[in-house]
């Protein structure tokens, strides 16, 4: 990620939490937090091997998610500790202007509104900072709380698509959603 970026994609959430691009150094509270919300999260996420729970392993794929230029890495922080991530990836610029975002709070901080909090913030600097005109979600058909997020967040669902994504050891059907974040032309910033 270009350095010069990391203060304009951080955002306050609320009085304590902090929408801020991730660093090799959160592995250890990711980890604390993954692990505590392991089984709420089954459902939803591909199954990971055991070292995918390591911070080893962790710090390595946040430096590389930091190097890749179609994809920004946030993590939801309360200090130093780690209660969520947003990941706003496959990001096109031209005449597209898309980005596909996936998110996820700590079981400890589920239902305090942080998910909607963190994805209202993505989509203002994914507008105003990385001048995107689109960004994109999937949920699984039957992950209804994902999809009131979304929802409250202006999203709509445009499709569904059947054997989707390879989630929880089988390939699941997904609901398809979309939020324009503007008619400017491509790249225009804000007036």
């Amino acid at each position: 990620m270009d350095p010069t970026l990391t203060d304009a994609l951080t955002a306050p959430l609320t009085g304590t939490v902090t929408l801020r691009p991730v660093r090799p150094e959160d592995a250890a509270s990711y980890c604390e937090a993954i692990r505590r919300s392991r089984e709420q999260v089954a459902p939803y996420e591909p199954r990971r091997p055991e070292h995918w729970y390591t911070p080893e392993f962790q710090a390595t794929r946040f430096a590389d998610q930091l190097k890749l230029d179609n994809a920004v890495p946030w993590v939801l922080a309360e200090g130093d500790r780690v209660i969520g991530t947003a990941t706003l990836t496959n990001i096109v610029h031209g005449a597209w202007r898309n980005g596909d975002i996936g998110y996820w709070v700590d079981v400890a901080e589920a239902g305090k509104g942080l998910a909607t909090a963190a994805l209202t913030e993505v989509c203002r600097l994914a507008d105003e900072v990385l001048l995107l005109h689109r960004i994109a979600a999937s949920t699984n058909h039957d992950n209804t709380r994902s999809q009131r997020v979304l929802e409250k967040c202006g999203f709509e669902q445009y499709g569904f698509a059947p054997e989707y994504l390879h989630i929880n050891g089988q390939w699941r059907d997904s609901k398809l959603y979309h939020r324009i974040l503007n008619t400017r032309a491509p790249g225009e910033p804000p007036a």
